[in-house]
């Protein structure tokens, strides 16, 4: 189809005179794809309204939040009901116990949760109860993983600061970065010299278990139990990032999924419901540092938000219904094996774990985010135009996941193969029959 973005471009437009650079998050300018960005007005399920009137199948998930699709009848319906009693207190409400029991009985690492309004505040608060915990300072991440936009975690960060090229953003004070030393994903050899030479120091190891913010990049085999085996022998705490993962690789997550438990996990997307929302939780011991209880502060007026609280637990109840993990599995398996078959017609490759899913413009699966920034930017930037034209929306970046979810039909599924298919013939000057 002809896409029609006369609205959007307006909107772009008068959107650039008073915001910078036109967005609130600089992944959503589309800058790295060469075009302006679209304005969304409304969705139902898993389809996306432009302000053109434009329908795409969504497969970007609002960055993995939608997990069961969007304004949800039952969700939406006790989120009016919620709004209609009021919306925010700075006190206590009966939601927030509510949501926390529902995440403590679902996830088996955690024992106590705390909740936030974002994920980076979730990570941010972890890696403070960790430092208290310990009484060290040292913070191990890895080169790509993306854990939010705090001084001391934007260091070879992946998602949207991957596409600045910078290995610390400017603005963080490179002391900030001393405290974080940030290696090469999917390299035990690192790991362990790091440990042998400052182990003493390592307040904790945080990971994403499945990367999404340099594209999905399957840890390899061995790789997260090494992680855990390292932490406990050293004295150090595993944090898993499930921002992402969290409640949409199983029930319990991503730790539950590879049968790892860490000591700590932060949640955010799913969770809200469609809202703003970040939450931390982990062992009793650790949470138990966290103020009034110890010394550790944390804060946050509108942490725990009694809206956000009420739309995530009632997402949390439907995703916890017999069979709903199961038959998502069953979808994203069938949908993903016939991608596949598609993409290795071309020198494009597939990665993916459970539902999530990235198509690198690369001859070879990446394993660690310097195979990643040897992908081809520019085809993928013709492939996702391209891709916009046949009614389907990825996420706008080489460098993100993009989501099978609960409410994708298998006609919309179809309907994105087609779609990924003509595509790429674009782009590659051929066709192959499905």
């Amino acid at each position: 189809m002809e896409l029609l973005s006369k609205q959007s471009k307006q909107a772009f437009e008068e959107a650039i005179r008073y915001i910078p650079g036109g967005v609130n998050s600089p992944v959503r300018s589309f800058k790295s794809i060469g075009r302006s960005p679209l304005f969304f007005e409304k969705a139902s399920g898993s389809v996306l309204t432009d302000v053109d009137g434009n329908d795409y199948i969504d497969m970007c998930n609002s960055w993995g939040v939608t997990l069961l699709g969007h304004a949800h009848p039952e969700v939406t319906e006790a989120v009016i009901a919620r709004v209609q009693k009021g919306t925010t207190f700075g006190a206590p409400t009966p939601e927030e116990t509510l949501l926390a029991k529902k995440v403590i009985d679902m996830v088996p690492a955690i024992d106590m949760v705390r909740f936030v309004s974002s994920g980076t505040e979730a990570v941010m608060s972890a890696v403070r109860v960790a430092r208290g915990f310990t009484g060290r300072t040292l913070l191990v991440k890895f080169d790509g993983c993306y854990h939010g936009h705090a001084d001391h975690l934007l260091v070879d960060a992946g998602s949207g600061v991957a596409e600045t090229g910078e290995h610390l953003t400017p603005g963080v004070p490179r002391e900030f970065a001393q405290c974080t030393v940030s290696l090469p994903f999917n390299d035990p050899k690192a790991v362990k010299a790091l440990f042998e030479t400052r182990g003493e120091e390592i307040a904790a190891v945080i990971v994403e278990p499945v990367p999404a913010n340099m594209g999905v990049v399957p840890a390899g085999s061995g790789f997260l139990q090494l992680l855990r085996d390292l932490t406990t022998q050293y004295g150090a705490l595993l944090i898993f990032d499930e921002v992402i993962t969290g409640f949409r690789m199983s029930r319990g997550g991503a730790g539950q999924y590879f049968g790892i438990t860490p000591d700590l996990v932060t949640l955010g997307k799913i969770i809200g419901g469609g809202f703003p929302v970040g939450a931390f939780g982990g062992r009793r011991d650790v949470m138990e540092v966290l103020a009034p209880l110890g010394p550790v502060y944390q804060a946050g007026t509108l942490s725990g938000n009694p809206v956000a609280m009420e739309a995530g637990y009632h997402t949390l109840r439907l995703l916890d219904q017999p069979g709903v993990y199961e038959d998502l599995a069953r979808k994203a398996e069938s949908f993903l094996g016939k991608l596949r078959a598609i993409v290795d017609r071309y020198p494009v490759t597939l990665n993916s774990v459970g539902p999530m899913f990235t198509l690198f413009f690369h001859k070879k699966n990446p394993t660690n985010f310097e195979e990643v920034k040897g992908c081809d930017f520019e085809n993928f930037a013709w492939f996702y135009r391209s891709l916009l034209k046949e009614g389907v929306y990825f996420s706008p970046s080489q460098y993100e996941a993009n989501f099978v979810n609960v409410a994708h039909t298998e006609h919309q599924l179809r309907l994105v193969l087609i779609g990924v298919q003509r595509a790429l013939s674009y782009v590659y000057g051929y066709v192959d029959n499905m």
